[in-house]
């Protein structure tokens, strides 16, 4: 009786083992969670677009007056922070942002602030930025970037995700620590086809 007891416990634990194996495989060949699995810690605030779509073509400008669009920065992923220097969660992410810009300078990554200050305060956000460098500057006093985002942007800041595609995979709204970990693992996400 033992022995067979014995016998039936090895093979249990056989059993066990392989399921345990099986699971670990599985969980290591299954399709990731994606950008919703990532809404923890610093990205807790993070929301997730069900259908990507393209990001729009609205119009900003650099530094020397120079128009852009976002389809410039396609191939890489985007970090898009719409912000202004009279919102003080803004003023407090900046430097956040600029730690991220340096830690992945050289990779297919973008870090795009875009000030949404008047006209009149411009000169004060452009030297706001240059005090954080490598953050480039861009203006855009009319919010038409804001406002041609789906659904359109509702507060400052908030910080737009936009995958090497060049599709809004999703959107942080309020401040966030961009240079912490759980920034890193969202933008690996976007830098990947989804």
């Amino acid at each position: 009786m033992a022995g067979s007891y014995g016998k039936a416990a090895r093979g249990l634990c056989a059993m066990a083992g392989l399921a345990a194996a099986l699971y670990v495989i599985g969980g290591c060949t299954a399709k990731p969670g994606g950008l919703k699995s990532l809404a923890q810690g610093q990205m807790k605030s993070l929301t997730v677009v069900d259908q990507p779509a393209p990001a729009p073509d609205a119009t900003f400008t650099d530094a020397a007056g120079k128009t852009h669009t976002l389809a410039e920065f396609k191939g890489k992923a985007v970090i898009l922070n719409l912000w202004a220097t009279w919102c003080g969660p803004c003023v407090l992410e900046m430097p956040t942002l600029a730690k991220l810009a340096q830690a992945t300078a050289g990779q297919p990554v973008a870090v795009v602030p875009i000030s949404v200050d008047s006209d009149e305060n411009r000169a004060n956000a452009e030297a706001f930025i240059a005090k954080r460098p490598p953050l480039p500057f861009y203006s855009d006093p009319k919010y038409a970037v804001a406002y041609a985002l789906k659904p359109p942007v509702a507060g400052l800041p908030t910080t737009v995700l936009i995958d090497a595609a060049g599709r809004v995979r999703g959107a942080v709204a309020g401040g966030a620590d961009w240079s912490g970990a759980d920034a890193r693992k969202v933008v690996e996400a976007l830098e990947k086809p989804a």
